[in-house]
């Protein structure tokens, strides 16, 4: 959504302003009601194996030490589910 605003009344609104921009909205900062500036966000550069990474530590919190993936603890020797 574009939110027109004055110039003074943005001064007063700042970090509600910020907080819609963060959100998607379209600030448009006026002067004697003629757009002048914009308020939009900065992009935030996330690769998504960096995502991956954090998610996957987040995850390693919750296993034990010492745990094991390998699950040959459900197989015999011949490789057949026990």
């Amino acid at each position: 959504m574009r939110i027109p605003v004055d110039v003074k009344e943005a001064a007063g609104r700042l970090e509600e302003l910020t907080e819609l921009s963060l959100r998607g909205d379209e600030i448009v900062i006026c002067r004697d009601e003629r757009p002048v500036a914009m308020l939009t966000p900065i992009a935030q550069k996330t690769d998504t194996f960096e995502k991956f990474l954090a998610l996957a530590e987040e995850g390693r919190k919750n296993v034990p030490t010492g745990t094991s993936s390998d699950h040959s603890d459900f197989y015999d020797e011949h490789g057949l589910p026990q």
